[in-house]
């Protein structure tokens, strides 16, 4: 019997060590990264189970067996101009609707490329976390999806809404759940992720569109921002500003998320292009030492660069005109920000970058086909590719041989695994 129990021991933790969860915005490291390793495909991946949904360009997180997603609903069928946000559980090998909580009357926005939620929600432990287009921060419980707390963040910090909703996805870190607010001394707000409290607040910089990001140990710790007004770092703890680097975009449209690839920090905007900063400790705290480059052709409008190895970043630019929108996959040198090579229309404005667990690329472009990449700095090598789903902009989960995808009508569960 004590054989058999540590054999179920062993076969139950190898079976965990390589299943990877996906429970936030770009993945378990918040950096478009997974350690699945994805076999290059000869026919279409198959599609596993798919299920209707909701408005909105949110994307789908997998966590605890469940597939998790934030959408837009009618909030009556008596009364079809009334709308609200819901999060909607999903069994992830089956599909079967678990729960559904609203968490927001969204009927008075409007926005010209959408009017559902565009933040991605957090898993942590029990919780998950929400941020809805008005800026309504919501924290259900992960099994049964009862609403814990919620919080009003443009109301009670006195911010303005964008012009296309709030979309900077939540940090956790620890204890607190960290966004960028926009509000005056209140750009920057950390609530206990327990109660909603307030644990603290600074800056007065407008909000932008893009997601932080957290990394670094003890004192060193520090969580990044793109703020409509640049780039800033803060001790995720007390909101402590180790620093800060100017970084507008002329539209007010920053949404990528900073990525870090060794000692370079690199963002990009849709109109300034692409900035790395070299980072290093200056008095004994957190610091910039230098811009190591910027590139102004390099202008990213809401897809988020990847990094593969320490020396090459894969990042898809846009343009902001309608009547020239076009997206192209760049192989970019990271430490000069020299473009090596181009893989020119991808896309309109965007497409979605994973790095596989082989070191490979998934590319989900918005048109719908999804691509599989061998990353060579030489030329662009497409290994495989296939229509997978509608038009999207939202970004996949890669989870335990599944991607789950989202467009505009679906939500999609694709085998990509044996």
């Amino acid at each position: 019997m004590r054989c058999c129990l540590s054999l179920m021991a062993l076969l139950t933790f190898s079976t965990s060590a390589f299943a990877e969860d996906w429970p936030q915005w770009l993945g378990l490291t918040r950096d478009g990264v997974s350690s699945e390793k994805v076999d290059t495909w000869k026919e279409a991946p198959k599609v596993f189970w798919h299920t209707s949904v909701g408005e909105g360009h949110s994307s789908p997180v997998v966590a605890k067996g469940k597939v998790f997603l934030h959408y837009r609903r009618e909030k009556e069928k008596s009364n079809p101009k009334a709308y609200e946000e819901v999060l909607v559980a999903y069994d992830a090998k089956s599909g079967d609707r678990l729960w559904e909580t609203a968490c927001g009357d969204t009927t008075k926005f409007s926005s010209v490329f959408g009017n559902g939620p565009r933040s991605t929600p957090s898993v942590v432990e029990d919780r998950i976390y929400t941020l809805g287009v008005t800026g309504i921060l919501s924290c259900f419980e992960v099994d049964k999806g009862k609403l814990l707390w919620q919080k009003d963040t443009l109301k009670e910090f006195n911010a303005a809404n964008l012009f296309f909703g709030v979309s900077g996805s939540p940090l956790v870190d620890g204890e607190l759940v960290l966004l960028n607010v926009g509000g005056k001394n209140a750009s920057i707000v950390a609530f206990h992720r327990k109660t909603g409290e307030v644990a603290w607040k600074n800056l007065d910089d407008p909000a932008s569109y893009s997601s932080g990001i957290v990394f670094g140990q003890g004192k060193a710790r520090q969580a990044i921002f793109l703020t409509g007004k640049g780039l800033v770092s803060l001790h995720p703890e007390d909101g402590a500003v180790f620093w800060d680097q100017p970084f507008v975009d002329k539209l007010n449209e920053s949404s990528t998320t900073p990525v870090r690839v060794g000692i370079l920090l690199v963002s990009s905007t849709i109109m300034s292009g692409a900035l790395a900063l070299e980072l290093g400790d200056k008095d004994v705290k957190p610091g910039i030492k230098k811009v190591a480059w910027k590139n102004p052709d390099l202008t990213c409008y809401f897809s988020t660069p990847v990094a593969v190895g320490k020396d090459h970043l894969y990042m898809v630019t846009g343009s902001s005109s309608i009547l020239k929108a076009q997206a192209d996959l760049h192989c970019v040198e990271v430490a000069t920000g020299k473009v090596l090579w181009t893989k020119p229309k991808v896309g309109k404005y965007h497409a979605c970058l994973i790095r596989t667990g082989d070191d490979k690329l998934l590319m989900l472009e918005e048109g719908s086909d999804l691509v599989l990449i061998q990353p060579d700095p030489k030329e662009y090598r497409e290994l495989a590719r296939s229509k997978v789903c509608g038009e999207t902009w939202a970004h996949p989960a890669l989870s335990n041989g599944k991607l789950y995808v989202r467009d505009a009508k679906e939500l999609i569960c694709l085998q990509l695994g044996s």
